[in-house]
């Protein structure tokens, strides 16, 4: 089923990855100062799917994520200056700066929890779903991961038990074609596609371009809706691409991993000016809108870095808080 994008919905879709990208980017901009003293796994180049599994998700749906989740975070409406101060190591980070770029969360927004572990968030995305099911309450869980999860063992366990219970999970695998410095063809045997394994698991599964912003909204809203009729979990593979470094703000093709043409070729099918064009082109947006919205996001980034400047640290008191075992915490 094909689900057209109606003029509102292109607009949040292209406003979300302009904003991811100008957020990361400032990240990248100021990680020089020594000021963010934690690792950062950037989505520039890659902000499609976010973006899309955003306009798809509601208010009753949770979500969780692995290391480069700071564009499902955002996408699913969680606090930017929040986000940026827990970046920072503050006080008033979304973690209490207590865990840095890969371990965000909002409760209030849905938004469960990221990772560093890779594949760590699954089982705790299906047991999310567990709970859901068990409880009658509305909504599926969108748990977020990279190809490489797909080569963890705890997938395949999640996965199979999500599919028997037929829990209201939707994955979404955003395929950027390496692990690190390993591409697929080092990591899977040749011919197998993500979508196959996990259509041999149970799930319902998809693929498509997840530089298409429009393409990989269809292909989520009509996952989604069949994860909500009862149908069981579903699993959508979009192709995408990361410009910088596995983690960090630099760019890395120099070391060979990947070629500098095919680096290329992807950043020739940007995500941003391939849906921005085609809004134009249809009189959704024109150029006033750009500008404003251009102007908002500045507004606001450079907001969310004063106030994550200007928080407090954690008080050294606390580091041991939320710490649950009989040596730091006594139990009753």
């Amino acid at each position: 089923m094909v689900h057209p994008l109606d003029p509102g919905v292109s607009r949040r879709i292209l406003r979300d990855m302009i904003r991811i990208r100008a957020v990361e980017e400032a990240i990248a901009d100021r990680y020089a100062e020594q000021k963010m003293r934690c690792p950062t796994h950037l989505s520039i180049g890659q902000e499609g799917p976010a973006a899309a599994a955003g306009a798809v998700l509601d208010g009753q749906d949770l979500a969780v994520s692995g290391h480069r989740a700071h564009a499902h975070y955002l996408a699913k409406g969680g606090d930017l200056p929040a986000m940026i101060a827990e970046i920072y190591g503050k006080a008033t980070g979304c973690s209490r700066g207590n865990g840095g770029s890969m371990h965000l969360v909002d409760e209030a927004v849905g938004f469960m929890g990221s990772t560093a572990i890779v594949g760590g968030t699954v089982p705790v995305g299906v047991g999310l779903a567990l709970s859901l099911a068990i409880a009658r309450k509305p909504g599926l869980v969108c748990i977020f991961i990279g190809d490489a999860v797909l080569e963890t063992g705890v997938f395949y366990e999640s996965a199979g038990f999500a599919a028997v219970r037929k829990l209201p999970v939707l994955f979404v695998c955003e395929n950027n074609l390496y692990s690190v410095y390993s591409p697929l063809d080092v990591r899977q045997p040749a011919g197998r596609a993500l979508a196959g394994v996990a259509a041999a698991l149970g799930l319902g599964s998809s693929s498509g371009d997840g530089n298409d912003p429009q393409a990989a909204y269809s292909l989520l809203r009509t996952a989604a809706d069949r994860v909500r009729s009862g149908a069981g979990p579903q699993f959508v593979e979009l192709a995408t691409y990361r410009w910088r470094e596995h983690c960090g703000p630099m760019f890395d093709n120099e070391l060979g991993y990947r070629t500098e043409s095919e680096f290329l070729a992807w950043k020739a099918r940007d995500p941003i000016p391939r849906l921005r064009q085609s809004l134009l082109s249809d009189g959704v947006i024109d150029a006033v809108w750009l500008a404003a919205v251009h102007d908002e996001i500045q507004a606001e980034i450079d907001a969310a870095f004063t106030f994550a400047e200007a928080s407090p640290f954690p008080e050294s008191s606390l580091a041991s808080a939320d710490i649950y075992s009989r040596e730091m915490a006594p139990f009753p």
